[in-house]
Formats: structure tokens, sequence, C-alpha cells
């Protein structure tokens, strides 16, 4: 399994080459046996919108599968649930790295058999990451806020956890993750020291500290569609949130909305599939159709997520490419979410965070 911080090193490579690599054709389903429905289920909201237009249509239209959506905000005990009750209705899931690798482990997914795709693993950044899942995009999360209210800035992750400086309160999911690691940047700890030193009792103590300085600042929440609503209703000033629902507020409803980049948590995404999942031929076909080229560009279109086929890069919209998280700009301080140690650890770091919550 590749460190995230030699991903990091490629990425930062890939942002400033963009344009070497070539375009390849999708993978293209035209002519085969006609497969029954399927369902896929990914997070909702303007993402799944994105991905609807640029993944889902797109593959009924070439291959004539119907697709029935479904979502989830991540629980994948879902998953789990169904698979040990042999009632699987899903698919394929669209999944965070960690999760995949511990349902992997768990023989909760199948394990990709990258000879029935058309796809060369070598071109998927994050291929590596897991046996269980197929890469499709890089997402973030950054800091967003409302510049009515906050018209010069915040600038840094220190800024978020400075209510002197920038009064109000602020939006954080209700989870420990990349809070934690939010919360010891704020503290003086380096991007690439933040899980060797999360990785200690001494560290976990330091993070829940710095934390303890905004708590009662904080609305928690709990759908990653929260956070744009939350700045537009003025409930916070500022807030955790995914980069791509703040660039759709933006472009598409018009908020008065900045992003601050400093920190950066990015990690990929992947498509699963549940263990015993029927219609597994169609499946492959999708996985196929959302690993190649174009349709992880034209899902650029509309979100600025970075593609995880390299090759997609050549395809991208030029004057997209600065809004993506690979951009050099963005990716000067960024940190790569470590999935294995999320996988690892993330259990006791929750209920740690449950009983701090709960103070």
């Amino acid at each position: 399994m590749r460190n995230p911080l030699t991903i990091w090193n490629a990425l930062a490579a890939i942002g400033l080459a963009a344009g070497t690599f070539a375009p390849a054709k999708p993978a293209s389903a035209d002519g085969q046996r006609r497969s029954p429905p399927m369902t896929i289920t990914s997070y909702g909201g303007a993402y799944q919108k994105a991905v609807r237009s640029t993944f889902f249509e797109p593959f009924s239209k070439a291959t004539g599968i119907k697709i029935t959506e479904d979502e989830y905000n991540g629980e994948f005990s879902k998953i789990r649930a169904m698979v040990e009750s042999k009632s699987v209705s899903w698919n394929v899931v669209d999944m965070a790295v960690d999760a995949v690798l511990q349902l992997c482990a768990e023989g909760v997914l199948e394990t990709i058999d990258w000879k029935r795709l058309d796809l060369d693993r070598t071109k998927l950044m994050g291929a590596d990451a897991s046996d269980c899942g197929v890469p499709f995009l890089l997402s973030t999360t950054i800091i967003a806020y409302d510049q009515d209210k906050l018209p010069n800035g915040p600038k840094t992750i220190a800024d978020f956890f400075d209510t002197q400086k920038f009064p109000g309160k602020r939006g954080l999911k209700k989870s420990p993750d990349k809070t934690l690691e939010w919360a010891l940047v704020a503290d003086g700890v380096a991007v690439k020291d933040i899980y060797k030193v999360l990785n200690t009792p001494e560290g976990v103590d330091r993070a829940f500290k710095k934390l303890d300085t905004i708590k009662k600042d904080v609305v928690w929440y709990q759908s990653n569609a929260q956070p744009a609503q939350l700045l537009s209703d003025g409930q916070v000033v500022m807030t955790q949130a995914a980069n791509g629902r703040i660039y759709d507020a933006v472009k598409n409803s018009g908020k008065h909305f900045g992003m601050v980049w400093d920190a950066q948590v990015f990690e990929f995404a992947l498509w699963a599939i549940p263990k015993g999942s029927p219609s597994q031929d169609a499946a492959y076909r999708f996985l196929a159709f959302a690993g190649s080229p174009q349709p992880e560009a034209d899902l650029t279109h509309y979100l600025p997520y970075g593609p995880a086929n390299k090759d997609a890069m050549a395809l991208v919209d030029s004057a997209m490419k600065p809004d993506l998280p690979t951009a050099p700009e963005n990716m000067r301080s960024a940190l790569p979410r470590d999935a294995v140690f999320w996988a690892d650890k993330g259990d006791e770091l929750r209920q740690r965070f449950t009983t701090w919550l709960a103070k």
C-alpha cells in the first residue's frame, strides 16, 4: 500500500505536468449483452447530481442498463448488514478509502478483478490503496467562509481556531476525522508530522485540548450538504466543508463564499462492489466506464474534483484547473488523509470524540 506522502508527491507532479498526458478513449460496452438494472449509491446533493450527469446517465445511454440511485452519508454499516443478511441491493457504492480498507479486510466487499476491466491500473492514482476499490476522483476538505461577514479572511487553519480575531460560530462535521488533524495544525504541528503526532496518546490529548478552545463556538453538522446551508442561513461565519459543495454554491447559487486551501485534507473516492451483489457483470461494465478518462474529466464541468485517471487531466478545461485540489498553488500545504490510520484508529478515536462531545 502506498504511503500517503508518496501519493502527495505524485499528485504534486501531476498538478504541475497536467498537460503531459495523452487522452485515452473511454471504455465502452456498446454491442455487449444487455444486463439487468442496477443500483448505485452515492452521497446525494449537488455531488450526486454531478455524478449522475457524468457517470450514471452517459453509462445508461451507452449500455442500455438502467441505473436506480440511492443515497447515504457514508455509514458503511449498512453495507455490512446487507452482506451479513444476504440481502444485498446495492450493486456499486461510492466509498472513502478507509471504509473500503475496513470492509475489504472483513470480506464484505468484492476483490476487484482488474482483468475484467478495460483499465490500466497504473494510470489510476490511488489504485493501490485497496484491492476492493476503483478510484475515480480526488476530493478535499477545506474551510469555507462568508465573505460578506469576513471580508479579510480567514486565511489559515490557525485562523479557524482564533475566536478573538474571527468571532462567530464555526461549523465542523460531527466526527474526529479531519477535525483532529486540523486541531494539531492550528497548534503548530507541521503537516508532514500530523499522523506521527496523532498516533500517540500525547498527540491525541493535544488535539482535543486545542478543540476545547473553540468547543462552545462550534455548530456540529452531519451531512456534507449542510455547510453551505449553515453559511447561507448565517448560523456560522466559517465552516469545514467539501470544496465541491462550496464551489457549487458560489457558481450555481451566487453565494459570496470564500475558500481557504491551507492544510486541505484530500482523499480518494472509490467505487466498490458489496460481496454477493447481484448484476456483477453490469457493475464491472460501470467501473470500466467510470474509471476511463473522459467521464472523469467531464465531472470537472460540474464540480472541482481531481480525476483519478492521469490521462483525464489532458481533457480538463484549462479554466477549471486552478479550482482543482491538485492545482499546484492549492497543494502547497495539502494534507493527504491517511486512510490506513483511520482504518486502524477510527473506532477508538470516534469513541473518545463522542465522550468529549458529551462533556
